[in-house]
C-alpha cells in the first residue's frame, strides 16, 4: 500500500485516470514506488492493467507470475499489441522514449492514443528521460511524482532497517530525539535515495546510531550536488566573518526572533525573502551567507543555468522540484544569484518563445503562495534586466542596496581577510590600506591580499603593508573602468533600496 505522502499521488493519479487522459508521462528515476502507484490506482478503480518492458514484452501487470504475450518484446509489436484491447484499461510502458526516434514506433504510438482517446484507456509512460516528440506533446500530460514527507520517511527508514536486518543483524541504538534529527536531514530527497543512504549507513558497521547523523548529511550533500539544480554552500559559523553589512545584521537580528511560534500568535508573518541589489564583488554573495549565518539555517543556490533544457516543458519541471525541493528541506535559505540572468527576457516573448516568461510567472506564484519556512535571498547586478514586477512593494521582505565599503568596513574586510591568511592585523597599518583601497570592492580588496601573498612568497619575504599597498595600486578597481555605470547604479538606488551597511 502507498504510504503518507504517496496517498496523495495515489489521489492525483486516479484523478487523471477518471479524466481519462490518453497518455500520461511520469519523467522519474523512482520506477519501483510508480509502478506500485500505478497497480495501486488500477485495482482501486477496478481497472485491467497491462505492463510492457523491451525485456518482458507485454504481460498482465495485476496477475504474478503471469506469462509475456509472446512476440511483443519490440516496442512497435507490443504498442500494436496494446492498441487492439477492448474496453477501459491501464497501459504502463518503462523506459519507452528511447524507442520513439523509430518513425515506425511513433506512428504505431499515436494511433495508440488516438485510440484511447475514444475508449478512454490510458498509456502511463515511466521514463527517467524527457525527450518527449513533439507530435506527442500536445496529448500527453504530465504528472510530478512527490517527495516524501517525514512521516513517509519514517516508514521508508524502518522498512528499510528491518528488511536488512533480516538479510544481516545489525544493532540500532537510537532515541526518537536522533532519529528526527536524521528524518529532518533526509528531507528533500527522493524514495530511492532515502534507502540508499540509509543502506550506505549501516553497511560497514552493522549500527544505526546518532553517529550516523553526519554521514547522512554528507550523502545528502553529494546527492543534491548531482542532480546539479540546489547546490550546499558553506557558510562562516560567525557574523564577525563578514565585515560591514552593519543595517543588514540589525535588521536580521530584529527578525530572528519572528521565525518563532510565538512571533506567529503575536501576528507577525514569517519573513519571505529579500532582494539584494548592488556594485558587482561588492559582497551580495556574502549577503546570502550572513543570512544564513545569522538565522543557523542552512544555504542552498539555486543554479539558475542548470534549470534550461532544450525540451518543452522540462525547464518548467525542473524550476518546480528545485522549489519543492526547498520546501522539503525548510527552514533553509535559498539563495538565487543573478537572478536577472535567469528572467531577463521574462518581458518579451520574442526572445525564447516566452519560456523565459513561464518560469518567471512560476517563481512569483511560489513566492507568493508558499507555506513553508524558505527564506529565499536574490541577488542581482543589473537593474535594468530585471523584471519590473519583481520590484514591487511587498514582493520581498525588504530590497537591499550592497555599495562599495566605506572606510571603516574596508578596514574590517582588510582585517578578516589577513585573519583568514594566518597574519595578525596589528602588524599591517590598516588605516593606510583602507584609504588606498577607496573604490575598491570586499573582493578586489581580498584579491590585492592574495596577488600581495604571492609577491611576497615569490621573493621570500613576509607579507607587510608596502607589498599589500603596491597590490592596490597596480590594479585600477571595477568603480574606475566602469565608473559610469555604477555611479548610474548608485544614484538609481538612493530612496529605492535600503542600505545594506
Amino acid at each position: 500500500m502507498i504510504e503518507s505522502t504517496g496517498e496523495g499521488d495515489l489521489k492525483r493519479l486516479q484523478k487523471m485516470l477518471d479524466g481519462h487522459h490518453p497518455c500520461i508521462l511520469v519523467n522519474t528515476f523512482e520506477e519501483v514506488y510508480t509502478r506500485e502507484l500505478v497497480v495501486e490506482a488500477a485495482v482501486n478503480l477496478q481497472m485491467e492493467m497491462w505492463v510492457w518492458t523491451v525485456t518482458e514484452g507485454v504481460r498482465n501487470a495485476l496477475i504474478s507470475d503471469s506469462e509475456s504475450i509472446p512476440q511483443t518484446e519490440n516496442p512497435a509489436a507490443g504498442m500494436l499489441y496494446l492498441s487492439h484491447q477492448k474496453g477501459q484499461f491501464i497501459a504502463l510502458a518503462l523506459d519507452l522514449l528511447e524507442h520513439l526516434r523509430e518513425p515506425r514506433v511513433l506512428r504505431v504510438i499515436r494511433d495508440l492514443i488516438y485510440q484511447y482517446e475514444r475508449l478512454g484507456s490510458t498509456l502511463i509512460i515511466v521514463d527517467h528521460r524527457n525527450e518527449l516528440p513533439k507530435s506527442l506533446q500536445f496529448y500527453t500530460t504530465r504528472f510530478d511524482i512527490s517527495l516524501p514527507d517525514e512521516e513517509e520517511l519514517e516508514d521508508i527508514v524502518r522498512r528499510t532497517l528491518r528488511t536488512f536486518h533480516q538479510k544481516t543483524p545489525i544493532e540500532i541504538d537510537i532515541g526518537r530525539k536522533g532519529l528526527k534529527t536524521i528524518l529532518r536531514n533526509l528531507r528533500g530527497l527522493t524514495r530511492r535515495q532515502v534507502k540508499q543512504i540509509i543502506i550506505a549507513t549501516i553497511s560497514d558497521d552493522r549500527r544505526f546510531d546518532r553517529n550516523d547523523i553526519n554521514s547522512v548529511i554528507v550523502m545528502k550533500r553529494q546527492m543534491l550536488q548531482a542532480d546539479g539544480l540546489l547546490e550546499y554552500i558553506e557558510i562562516p559559523t560567525d557574523l564577525n566573518e563578514i565585515g560591514g553589512l552593519k543595517r543588514l545584521k540589525r535588521w536580521l537580528q530584529m527578525r530572528q526572533d519572528a521565525l518563532t511560534d510565538e512571533a506567529a500568535e503575536f501576528g507577525i508573518d514569517t519573513p519571505r525573502g529579500v532582494l539584494m541589489l548592488g556594485v558587482q564583488g561588492a559582497g551580495k554573495s556574502l549577503c546570502a551567507k550572513a543570512i544564513a549565518t545569522a538565522w543557523h539555517r542552512p544555504l542552498l543556490r539555486m543554479d539558475t543555468g542548470a534549470l534550461y533544457d532544450r525540451y518543452i516543458g522540462e525547464s518548467e519541471r525542473r524550476l518546480r522540484m528545485s522549489l519543492r525541493q526547498a520546501e522539503m528541506m525548510a527552514p533553509v535559505v535559498l539563495w538565487i544569484d543573478e537572478i536577472e540572468k535567469a528572467f531577463a527576457s521574462a518581458a518579451s516573448r520574442n526572445i525564447d518563445g516566452g519560456l523565459s516568461q513561464r518560469m518567471f510567472g512560476t517563481l512569483l506564484t511560489w513566492m507568493q503562495e508558499h507555506q513553508e519556512s524558505v527564506f529565499l535571498v536574490a541577488t542581482a547586478n543589473d537593474i535594468e534586466a530585471l523584471p519590473p514586477e519583481l520590484l514591487r512593494k511587498g514582493r520581498f521582505d525588504e530590497i537591499f542596496f550592497v555599495d562599495l565599503p566605506k572606510l571603516e568596513t574596508r578596514k574590517e574586510i582588510v582585517a578578516i581577510h589577513l585573519q583568514k591568511r594566518k597574519r595578525n592585523p596589528n602588524d599591517f597599518d590598516l588605516d593606510a590600506i583602507a584609504r588606498q583601497a577607496d573604490g575598491f570592492s570586499g573582493a578586489e580588496i581580498e584579491q590585492a591580499i592574495v596577488s600581495g601573498l604571492h609577491e611576497a612568497f615569490s621573493r621570500n619575504i613576509e607579507l607587510d603593508t608596502k607589498i599589500i599597498l603596491d597590490m592596490i595600486q597596480s590594479s585600477p578597481p571595477l568603480s574606475v573602468t566602469m565608473a559610469e555605470k555604477i555611479t548610474n547604479l548608485q544614484r538609481w538606488a538612493i530612496g529605492r533600496c535600503l542600505p545594506a551597511d
